[in-house]
């Protein structure tokens, strides 16, 4: 998630999640606005010409290159997405954005293209903006049936990650799980890459691997680990560790490294080898997490560095599960990090960019853009999710010439478009980056051919059913 550099401690950090949006200048919020008081959906009609000879000229090249989409509803058919499958080629790892963390056309249309993906391309993970130990338990749902997703829901969509919990999210594990009882030897997956918080799963995790492999360290990792394990649900547990002393947080932090290190240093015996694999990935998670919280998050600086660690560190969890399932993935994160180019001074390096150092061409960045609509998000004053809308982008924007093509929602190759076309892609302009608070001032000005591969433009979207706690 992006963040809002208006709200600081603690709420705003409380699993590394961010508060980002574009600016409320731009807004026409509506709280839980009925459908009756909502702005109805331009028409192709409704939008006029370009102004300017030049522009209609990009617009028509934008035009030429683009292909139709039938739906964001993620049934019926999907040979709408053979264009964009085309545009992926072969990539290993598809990062797919979203331009708000709360609007279920975005997330219906990653579970559409996710199901693209498995049927046609041979994908098998979906990676989420979540923490691993969180995606371990949904993973152990959707592979096996274990426990019950409402449950697990409202016990790991906690803190910033509560806006997961959301009807289009359930409805996307409860087709995997739908999948893997037809599928049983060649299941889909789900993996959370984030590092905002480490499930007590995940200390048991590792200290069982090491009272049956290493007994003799057991006493070392249990001194170690001794008081960290969470006893609370997972947003009162991060608030709370938010609040000990930096000095605390550091030494934790200092605990949980050796850890991992003293375990990724054994030489497991041949038939322990992928046992020994997965125990050091959750001592690695832990410590992220514990590392993540040892920077001081009142000075601004550090917490830049912190999220520079965040966007490097998922980068690393999927780049490991990429070499050690052999999956292909389609990661979900917001557009701020499958972005390759950093708008945001807060953000110095992206997930994507990471990416793209580690994996060159088998990675591939799709954002997101839409024209209007509204969205769930935190009240950046009350942490509250509330429904919140933006009007018609505003003239000048990215999303003004985008819509003034005739599709109405249609997926552009970027890196293929014409010349013209590329061009005025290339530009920064303003453009609507809405993250998971509401409202903050912050606004971007991004050159969507130099963030992404891939766009898909939506005209307009709506908010998400939201199915937790407000």
């Amino acid at each position: 998630m992006t963040r809002s550099k208006a709200v600081i401690i603690p709420s705003a950090l409380l699993s590394l999640a961010a508060l980002a949006a574009a600016t409320p200048a731009l807004a026409d919020a509506v709280q839980d606005a009925p459908p009756q008081a909502r702005t109805a959906t331009t028409t192709t009609a409704a939008r006029g010409p370009a102004a300017g000879q030049d522009l209609k000229g990009v617009v028509a090249a934008i035009e030429h290159a683009a292909r139709p989409l039938r739906s964001t509803d993620p049934d019926g058919g999907l040979r709408d997405l053979d264009a964009l499958g085309r545009m992926i080629g072969g990539a290993d790892v598809v990062g797919l954005g979203e331009a708000t963390h709360g609007s279920r056309d975005f997330f219906r249309m990653k579970h559409r293209v996710f199901r693209y993906l498995v049927e046609e391309k041979g994908f098998r993970t979906f990676s989420l903006e979540l923490p691993w130990s969180s995606g371990v338990r949904i993973d152990e749902y959707v592979l096996h049936g274990k426990g019950d997703l409402r449950d697990i829901a409202d016990d790991e969509f906690q803190g910033a990650y509560r806006i997961w919990n959301n009807q289009d999210y359930r409805n996307l594990f409860e087709w995997m799980r739908a999948y893997n009882r037809s599928h049983p030897k060649d299941p889909v997956r789900i993996m959370g890459d984030d590092m905002g918080y480490a499930g007590p799963e995940s200390y048991r995790r590792v200290t069982d691997y090491v009272a049956r492999q290493y007994p003799r360290l057991l006493g070392r990792v249990d001194e170690l680990y001794r008081g960290l394990a969470p006893t609370t649900d997972a947003g009162t547990y991060s608030d709370a560790y938010l609040k000990l002393p930096l000095a605390e947080r550091m030494e934790r932090a200092e605990r949980t490294r050796e850890v991992y290190e003293l375990l990724r240093d054994q030489r497991p015996g041949r038939g322990e080898r992928q046992a020994h694999l997965w125990a050091v990935q959750h001592a690695r998670t832990i410590h992220q997490m514990a590392a993540g919280y040892s920077f001081d998050v009142t000075d601004d600086a550090e917490v830049t560095k912190m999220m520079r660690m965040r966007d490097e560190v998922m980068a690393q969890n999927v780049a490991w599960w990429r070499e050690h399932t052999g999956d292909r993935i389609l990661l979900s994160a917001h557009n701020t990090h499958v972005s390759y180019d950093s708008f945001d001074e807060r953000y110095p390096k992206t997930q994507g960019s990471f990416l793209h150092d580690a994996l060159g061409r088998e990675y591939v960045s799709i954002g997101f853009t839409f024209h209007q609509g509204a969205f769930k998000a935190f009240g950046t004053e009350d942490n509250v999710i509330r429904t919140y809308r933006v009007g018609a982008a505003p003239a000048g924007s990215n999303e003004d010439t985008l819509d003034k093509v005739r599709q109405e929602d249609y997926v552009l190759d970027m890196r293929t478009a014409p010349n013209s076309a590329r061009a005025w892609l290339a530009k920064p302009r303003l453009t609507y980056n809405i993250g998971a608070g509401w409202p903050d001032p912050q606004t971007y000005r991004i050159g969507l051919g130099k963030a992404h591969d891939i766009l898909i433009h939506l005209n307009d979207v709506e908010a998400t059913e939201y199915l937790g706690t407000p």
